[in-house]
């Protein structure tokens, strides 16, 4: 049956099978992919849908505008780990897409390019020639994000180097998926409208072996945010990333986002603001973090913790453990309320640090819950104007240091 049969036949619906798809983990499926998307796109817009097999690529595809990509997963699969045993083989339940093409190197074209208005949705994609028994081999980015509106949803990325690039994807929406970026997770930049991310999980669902914990714990960055105007996220998770949230100017200015339940375990540095959008800044809203956070010097934006857990790291292998949680510094000014900090201070070879170093032009500190009875519990820095210190509940004495005597203004503090 010819192309234009088949669009006429079923509609807006297309099978990659109808266009010589096969899934035995074997047979470059490039063209046939390509064929088919290219006849949906054609025809005005359709679903392309492939059935439950292994199918193997060697080039890249690209779904056009009004066209969903789409397999048999309704939600995000996942795959064993040390944690859970008895579920999915790797490449071998549901629709997996297997690429091999860009080994070696992180320059190239991505696996699959989603054009605006464009859907990738219910696939596992596995890299099949990927090592953890070594450092993992480079790839391009697996899923380029391009124009309005492109989607990826209850999708498993599952050993991906470099995940999403939803770089000038204005709109984008991330939703429900799963997986183990090796070396990056979700950058984006040059967003002008409002994105969407929420119900993203990295976790080790594809190998917890040494050479790529260790690889991930040296180099992974789970989520990259650079210039956005008005960037939702919810319920992001990461585990085991040198850094879990980075914010910065990547060459095309800042970006403000509202952060919901979202978290990073097990790892040096839960975040880094080098840089937030002056009049909006970053919000965090109970979210929890394991680790070390800074807001460096160059930061100038408001950033605000509401509700959020912070707790020390304390086998991290390659410090010693966390010493200040949260390291505060730049002109921007950081609000962090109603949050309680356990665990600071647990580096062997540290020199007594505080669970908050404030150094930042400005700060307010107020109704949070210092679970513990460390050495000390604030400092407050030579360059902080003003630290306002209201309502907070530490255990034992309250145990703070200033390099200024005017740069504290403290009230309703106790202590039990």
């Amino acid at each position: 049956m010819d192309e234009k049969n088949i669009a006429q036949t079923i509609g807006s619906v297309y099978s990659v099978t109808d266009f010589g798809a096969k899934g035995d983990g074997m047979f470059d499926n490039t063209d046939a992919f390509s064929s088919a998307l290219k006849t949906a796109g054609d025809n005005g817009g359709g679903i392309v849908f492939v059935p439950a097999g292994s199918y193997l690529f060697k080039g890249h595809l690209s779904i056009p505008e009004a066209v969903t990509l789409c397999g048999v997963f309704s939600a995000a699969p996942s795959h064993p780990s040390k944690f859970f045993k008895g579920m999915l083989t790797d490449g071998k339940h549901g629709t997996v897409l297997m690429p091999t093409a860009g080994k070696g190197t992180e320059e190239g074209e991505p696996f699959i390019k989603i054009n605006g208005n464009a859907t990738l949705k219910g696939v596992t994609v596995f890299y099949p020639e990927q090592t953890d028994e070594s450092e993992p081999y480079k790839y391009p980015w697996t899923i380029a994000m391009r124009g309005l509106n492109a989607s990826i949803i209850d999708t498993e990325l599952l050993n991906p180097y470099n995940a999403i690039d939803a770089d000038d994807s204005a709109r984008h929406y991330i939703a429900r998926v799963f997986g183990q970026p090796l070396r990056r997770g979700i950058y984006f930049d040059k967003i002008h409208d409002i994105g969407r991310i929420e119900n993203v999980h990295f976790n080790p669902w594809w190998s917890t072996s040494e050479p790529i914990r260790s690889f991930m714990e040296e180099n992974g960055e789970a989520f990259l945010i650079g210039r956005c105007d008005w960037e939702y996220m919810t319920n992001c998770f990461a585990i085991y990333y040198k850094t879990g949230f980075i914010f910065d100017d990547f060459g095309n200015g800042t970006g403000n986002v509202v952060l919901t339940q979202c978290g990073h375990d097990e790892a040096p540095t839960t975040v880094i603001v080098n840089r937030t959008q002056l009049h909006s800044g970053i919000s965090f809203n109970n979210c929890q973090m394991m680790g070390e956070l800074f807001i460096n010097e160059t930061n100038k934006g408001p950033v605000k913790f509401n509700g959020c857990g912070f707790w020390g790291n304390l086998h991290n292998r390659y410090d010693k453990g966390s010493e200040a949680l949260l390291n505060l510094k730049g002109e921007g000014h950081v609000t962090v309320n109603a949050c309680h900090f356990y665990g600071w201070d647990v580096n062997p070879d540290g020199k007594g640090a505080p669970c908050i170093d404030v150094d930042c032009e400005s700060a307010t500190i107020s109704s949070c819950n210092f679970i513990g009875n460390k050495d000390l519990h604030i400092r407050v820095g030579e360059r902080t104007k003003k630290c306002i210190l209201l309502g907070n509940k530490f255990n034992g004495e309250i145990k703070i240091e200033k390099a200024r005597e005017d740069s504290i203004e403290a009230g309703f503090n106790v202590t039990l």
